[in-house]
């Protein structure tokens, strides 16, 4: 009878620890106070100790320990303390309760070391770890599969990558847990190619894979952005069962929207029987990293629709496609919503917002945002700083970054902080500063620039009219320049009319990317500004010879959650009469101003008017007539353009900002211009 109630009470006990209930765990203590005699069975003890220690009461649970006869005390109860202190983050706790069983002669087992194992990594502590790793080979234990792979992952995860190499390579028997910690370590390593190696080594022995080995497979996939083994990954899925596994299913999703293979990622998302929050997230940020963030916002309505709980994660995504897009009615939509659920003070979620309204053009929702984060990262300080230098705002972008390098916040600069510093450079005209930063990069903070930062500096150079000067500098890099590259050396030569230097970089251009219309038309018009019209014909010629055709400019607005798309000489909207009136009215206005449409600057422009009233026809500027016929006063008008503004239209623009007093924000291809007061932030230097 009375073993019968003992078992019963321990049973009680492992139901508290199962269900997290301190007041089942205290209850059945009481119980077990009442009913049997002190001393407890050391049976009863250890779960006591258990129990407490699970459900992160430690110091009863230490309290319990203490009471207990020393010759009661064994590795179990120790086991059992020193986990339950690693499960609730005492990893201090745990070493010194290692330490204490120790010199109570209780040797640890197999239990005992992984436990200890963890919490050395946890504490970052690589000494304590050597020490344990010597007891282990002392104990005997080492060569336990258990004990062997629980070592190995803390010398992965502690960067001490020798040791951890030695152990795994010493290990006489591997299991699944060991082949998944060494992949996963391989990825968290930055590793992706060796992530892979592993998982098919792993194959070749014989190995099963679970679950979890999909995932950090897919992971390294992802890394490598190799589709064509995730592929292969993916029909190993199907193989063993787990296409189903909503886990691997969110691996694949995310696998396949950073390959942009974003149909075979739905298709997954689509073959999801019971989508979880990660699932819709996964989607999510699979359309958003492609580029289709109008299907981004649709997904989320729909898992909004669902019950989702709009945490951190799904909200950041949905947030970064709005900038994307730049839709800013529904990125306030967004951040209001972030508000309602209590996490727009979470930093990935700042951070986001802070990016959304600098690509969306406001920059003082984006400076609010940023000034009201209890907490701020690298990526706050690069969002706020990209912001400053797309926007114009380049003295203040450059005036942030040496805060971040000398201020109290002392924030370390990375490799997209210097993106944006440089870029911040070349819109000011800076280019003795701009090449003492591109300089300090790997000789003070040890960066290796990268083709974004031989960009920068290209553009930098070619836009203070030293072309020579970048077209030498583009023959010193060290790896084969881009598009990107050739790109903005083709543009300092047509805003120059450097056309010897401009035809090398159109060429290179051409081999790069032979279907790209843009560079083809910028080199015909810059053949066509210097009276070269044969060369000019050619350039035309072969465009139509190799089938390219020019991409056609657009602008659009969005207005009540709609998007108003225009062309140039664009008649079909539905409120047509009013914006030919609006347009009609402005160009009296601007003349009156003293405005002269620049014609033989129509030579430059992508959409090729030639004429004065076809240059008056642009698309971004009926975009702005519609704004102003539908958009309240006080309201500044946001206008998106496909390709570069044209000269005329930023002149008219700054016009008509000061005529009707409106804010006008207009973002090309290549940056954002805001107008006000016959001026534009950019300072006529883009």
């Amino acid at each position: 009878m009375v073993s019968a109630t003992i078992n019963t009470l321990a049973s009680l006990l492992q139901s508290a620890v199962s269900s997290r209930s301190s007041v089942v765990g205290r209850a059945t203590h009481a119980r077990i106070i009442k009913t049997i005699d002190f001393p407890f069975p050391t049976f009863i003890c250890n779960h006591l100790v258990n129990m407490y220690s699970k459900l992160d009461l430690l110091h009863s649970a230490e309290l319990l320990l203490s009471l207990m006869p020393a010759q009661d005390r064994s590795v179990v109860t120790w086991t059992a303390l020193i986990s339950g202190s690693v499960q609730n983050g005492h990893f201090s706790s745990a070493i010194l309760h290692f330490r204490n069983m120790h010199h109570d002669s209780i040797p640890p087992n197999d239990f005992t070391f992984p436990c200890a194992f963890k919490a050395c990594n946890s504490l970052r502590s690589p000494v304590t770890g050597r020490q344990l790793h010597g007891l282990s080979i002392k104990a005997g234990q080492i060569h336990d599969v258990f004990v062997g792979c629980s070592a190995f992952d803390m010398y992965s995860k502690l960067g001490l990558k020798d040791d951890a190499n030695k152990m795994f390579d010493e290990m006489p028997e591997k299991n699944l847990a060991t082949w998944n910690a060494y992949i996963s370590n391989a990825v968290l390593d930055g590793k992706p190619r060796k992530a892979i190696d592993a998982f098919i080594q792993s194959r070749r022995l014989g190995g099963e894979p679970s679950s979890i080995t999909f995932c950090v497979v897919l992971n390294a996939c992802s890394d490598a952005l190799n589709l064509q083994i995730g592929k292969q990954v993916h029909g190993f899925v199907i193989r063993y069962g787990y296409e189903h596994h909503v886990s691997v299913a969110n691996g694949l999703i995310d696998f396949y929207g950073k390959c942009k293979d974003i149909t075979s990622a739905h298709l997954v998302f689509s073959n999801i029987i019971n989508h979880n929050d990660v699932s819709w997230c996964s989607m999510v940020s699979a359309y958003e990293q492609n580029d289709e963030g109008e299907k981004a916002c649709i997904l989320f309505q729909q898992a909004m629709r669902n019950n989702i709980e709009p945490k951190d994660f799904i909200i950041s995504s949905i947030i970064s496609a709005c900038a994307g897009i730049s839709s800013m009615e529904t990125g306030r939509l967004i951040h209001a919503l972030s508000i309602k659920a209590c996490i727009d003070e979470n930093i990935f979620v700042g951070s986001a917002l802070v990016d959304m309204y600098a690509k969306c053009g406001n920059i003082e929702d984006c400076e609010k945002v940023f000034d009201e984060m209890p907490e701020r990262n690298l990526i706050t300080w690069n969002a706020l700083l990209s912001g400053y230098a797309h926007l114009g705002h380049a003295d203040i972008a450059l005036t942030l970054f040496q805060q971040m390098k000398h201020g109290s916040v002392h924030v370390v600069p990375n490799y997209v902080t210097f993106v944006s510093v440089l870029a911040a450079c070349s819109r000011a005209g800076e280019v003795k500063l701009g090449m003492g930063v591109f300089d300090s990069m790997k000789s003070r903070y040890g960066i290796e620039p990268g083709i974004e930062h031989y960009a920068c500096v290209v553009d930098m150079l070619g836009r203070a009219g030293m072309v020579e000067r970048a077209y030498e500098f583009i023959k010193r890099i060290p790896c084969r320049p881009t598009v990107s590259v050739w790109g903005a050396l083709l543009g300092a030569c047509k805003v120059h009319g450097n056309n010897e230097i401009g035809m090398i970089a159109a060429r290179n251009l051409f081999q790069l990317d032979p279907h790209d219309s843009g560079n083809h038309v910028i080199l015909s018009n810059m053949f066509a500004a210097a009276g070269r019209w044969e060369d000019a014909n050619i350039v035309r010629m072969e465009m139509k010879d190799v089938g390219i055709k020019k991409s056609a400019g657009c602008s659009w607005i969005s207005v009540k959650n709609s998007v108003h798309i225009f062309q140039a000489k664009d008649t079909s909207h539905e409120r047509n009469s009013e914006i030919q009136s609006m347009l009609k009215k402005l160009r009296n206005q601007m003349k009156a101003a003293g405005y002269i449409a620049d014609t033989k600057l129509a030579l430059f422009d992508l959409e090729e008017e030639e004429s004065e009233s076809e240059v008056w026809y642009h698309s971004e500027k009926i975009a702005i007539a519609f704004g102003l016929c539908v958009i309240p006063p006080g309201v500044p008008i946001r206008v998106t353009k496909n390709l570069r503004i044209c000269l005329d239209c930023h002149s008219a623009i700054k016009f008509i900002s000061g005529i009707v007093g409106r804010e006008i924000i207009v973002r090309d291809n290549n940056r954002f211009h805001r107008f006000k007061n016959y001026e534009c932030s950019c300072r006529d230097y883009w």
